[in-house]
């Protein structure tokens, strides 16, 4: 990996650049037309595409019930078992979530909470299924109270959705799993079809197209938030296992080529020790090839003078995952005020967040965690204020009122707030 000395050379290694592989108006373009498309023609639209992108040709978009019961009963116990595992932790930590934030409040001015209807979630395929992404936004969602849930998920080249996604979708609690992905997903799940229905929010991780097609039919849909490439940033000191810092930064890497792995470090000697750890752990990676290509492209290590130059470095690149390998490392989390998550300590692993240790692992990339949150409970209910004044309300708050409407030329505003007065005998 790459090794830079000092706060100002890390400063700049760490400013962001937008990807330019293509042009975004291009690609943008692409995604309104298939959106267009979808709109106009439906299901027909959606065969189409998975015709195209995923190879196959479907007769029908939804999944059989009976293919997923029969998914989860053949599925491996063990991997079963890991699943309901993760299942469990993700449902008791969202619980516990919702019972502290979501307190509604009745008097005179106060809100109710509301459940969404009907939310969305789209499972990206990628080289793989990812059932652990399913279960990290349908959970919460449900934990939440939403009514209706729906996948929707590209198909393998067998035409069939993955039996581990499936089992995934059986714990999750899902109500109805579409076999499409991608941007036509997205719309098909914004505006509905003949087969797939309208939701209130979509949600989950994709590539490009994907976010920008979330990005596009916001505002007639509710969405999450717009994922990029996977980021750590692990801050460590001499006291650190080079050993350990060097597999997380290569589990870091093995999402592919755009994820970045960066280390933050006080020791030249732990630079040295995990740069040579990386090389020798790499050796015995199936995916050494991908590892190998995304250090170079996006890997990083930085010798700082101080951890607070570390932190600092930390707050303005606004990681992903941020990572505290020092010691005394929870006396240093106040400092902290820019992550997705926040990982304390050698045994705070940040791949058990990938899966089981219970907050969801769909997160804020790409500096957003400056201004969003990890998808959690929040994202699934709806505020509505409350306001219920009376007499003695309306006797207090109507001067000042009407001195607002007046301001704003809005004679009529402030008429409907007088003519109660008048009705009392109290006003003029």
């Amino acid at each position: 990996m790459k090794i830079i000395e000092g706060f100002e050379k890390a400063k700049l290694a760490l400013t962001r650049q937008p990807h330019e592989d293509m042009p975004e108006d291009e690609r943008e373009d692409a995604v309104r037309k298939i959106i267009r498309n979808v709109r106009k023609r439906g299901d027909a639209a959606l065969l189409d595409y998975t015709e195209k992108f995923d190879g196959v040709r479907l007769s029908s978009l939804e999944v059989d019930p009976k293919e997923i019961d029969r998914s989860y009963n053949e599925l491996d116990k063990g991997l079963l078992n890991a699943l309901e595992f993760a299942a469990e932790r993700i449902t008791a930590y969202h619980a516990r979530q919702k019972k502290s934030l979501l307190r509604e409040g009745k008097d005179s001015l106060g809100w109710l909470i509301r459940p969404l209807q009907r939310v969305g979630i789209h499972v990206p395929g990628f080289q793989a299924p990812l059932p652990s992404s399913l279960l990290m936004t349908a959970i919460p969602a449900r934990v939440a109270g939403v009514n209706e849930i729906i996948v929707a998920t590209p198909p393998g080249k067998s035409g069939r959705v993955s039996p581990v996604t499936l089992a995934a979708a059986k714990i999750a609690g899902i109500d109805r799993v579409f076999t499409v992905g991608g941007a036509q997903a997205v719309a098909a799940l914004a505006y509905g079809t003949e087969s797939v229905p309208r939701v209130d929010k979509v949600c989950g991780p994709g590539n490009i197209y994907v976010s920008l097609a979330k990005k596009i039919v916001f505002g007639d849909v509710g969405i999450d938030g717009l994922y990029g490439p996977s980021e750590v940033v692990i801050i460590a000191d001499e006291m650190a296992n080079a050993e350990y810092v060097a597999a997380d930064l290569l589990a870091q890497a093995e999402h592919g080529s755009l994820p970045a792995a960066i280390l933050l470090t006080t020791s030249r000697k732990l630079a040295s020790d995990v740069d040579r750890e990386i090389d020798k752990q790499l050796e015995s990676l199936p995916r050494k090839q991908v590892i190998t290509e995304s250090l170079e492209d996006r890997g990083l290590i930085a010798v700082l003078s101080t951890i607070k130059e570390a932190l600092e470095l930390a707050n303005i690149y606004a990681p992903e995952h941020l990572c505290l390998v020092v010691k005394d490392a929870a006396d240093y989390i106040d400092k902290v005020q820019n992550a997705g998550c926040l990982f304390v300590g050698e045994y705070a692993v940040e791949v058990l967040v990938d899966y089981v240790a219970g907050p969801s692992h769909v997160l804020p990339t790409g500096g957003t965690a400056r201004f969003s949150s990890p998808l959690n409970i929040l994202d699934f209910v709806k505020l509505i204020s409350l306001v219920q004044t009376g007499e003695e309300d309306i006797r207090q708050l109507t001067r000042s009122a009407s001195m607002f409407a007046g301001a704003e030329g809005l004679d009529a505003h402030a008429h409907a707030a007088e003519i109660r007065l008048k009705d009392k005998g109290n006003g003029s």
